[in-house]
């Protein structure tokens, strides 16, 4: 595994510039590694799976860490709105959640009067101990197979709007086989032309 400091470098041309989500990112990302003992997240990243809480600056650091990607289907993002993130070992199983500690942010005012908030929060977290700056719990995560990277499956077509649809994300609807979107969960409203 390399360096804080080199991970902080590399973050901050991935991400564009240094922040404190950059920093915890990173070193949350380090530690939820580290407890699965996994040393070389670059040789061994087909062996993670990574959960994320939240689609701030510190996701896109622990996705260069972890050395996964959405598109790689090893990276998983769920909108709960937490500075939180779950490495899934998919060699052994087991799986750590590391959360980012509420009280962080007010230890950075304390450790760091004299910079303003955000070079405050930047410095303290590149120093606070991993205890105090996280909490981990070991969990369970079961991982259907159609969510793990690799998985080939059938692809079906909407019987509404056509479209394709991968990865069993389909939904039937009165025996019919629908997209989420035509099932009602658009996000997005139409434009007529």
């Amino acid at each position: 595994m390399k360096t804080l400091d080199q991970y902080l470098d590399d973050a901050t041309l991935a991400h564009g510039h240094i922040c404190a989500g950059q920093v915890l990112g990173v070193r949350l990302a380090m530690l939820g590694l580290r407890e699965l003992g996994i040393e070389d997240p670059v040789r061994e990243r087909k062996r993670i799976v990574t959960y994320v809480e939240i689609d701030r600056c510190m996701t896109d650091a622990v996705a260069l860490v972890a050395r996964c990607r959405l598109g790689k289907r090893a990276l998983k993002f769920l909108d709960w709105g937490k500075v939180a993130a779950t490495f899934l070992d998919l060699q052994t199983g087991r799986a750590v959640r590391i959360v980012a500690r509420e009280d962080s942010k007010k230890r950075a005012v304390e450790m760091f009067p004299e910079l303003d908030k955000e070079k405050g929060q930047q410095q303290a977290y590149r120093v606070i101990p991993d205890e105090e700056l996280f909490d981990k719990q070991w969990v369970r995560v079961e991982i259907h197979p159609e969510d793990l990277p690799g998985f080939k499956g059938p692809r079906v077509a909407c019987a509404e709007c056509g479209e394709g649809i991968n990865f069993k994300r389909e939904v039937s609807v009165n025996g019919r086989t629908l997209c989420r979107a035509c099932a009602g969960e658009r996000y997005y409203t139409r434009l007529h032309e």
